[in-house]
């Protein structure tokens, strides 16, 4: 079993940082992808940015440059640093880890809350 528990969400005005954290834990032999998703109002849930076991970052064309996407692998951690915020990044954040090998599975966080308001 795999447990993911995100943190640092929250309320920030147009123009501000936040930086999201996703601490995993249980029973892991080996964590290859950390992503991180989010859910808007009213829309599908989309990719935001991803970092493989190697350090290699993808991430969602609009945002490359505003997100910053890291990983502490001796924590199990991965983070989302969020700059120049814009209301229309206001979501559910979602951490997403894919563990393995030798096996392989496919585990969600909770969801954290990032509304950007004046």
């Amino acid at each position: 079993q795999v447990q993911l528990v995100e943190s640092g969400g929250g309320l920030v005005q147009p123009g501000g940082s936040l930086r999201l954290s996703c601490a995993a834990s249980g029973s892991i032999e080996s964590i290859n992808a950390m992503s991180w998703y989010r859910q808007g109002p009213g829309k599908q849930r989309e990719l935001v940015a991803t970092i493989t076991s190697g350090g290699k970052t993808v991430y969602a064309g609009s945002l490359q440059g505003r997100f910053t996407i890291s990983r502490e692998n001796a924590k199990r951690t991965v983070y989302l640093q969020m700059n120049s915020l814009k209301p229309e990044d206001t979501a559910v954040y979602y951490c997403n880890v894919i563990t393995g090998p030798p096996r392989v599975g496919n585990f969600w966080g909770q969801g954290t809350q990032v509304t950007v308001s004046s």
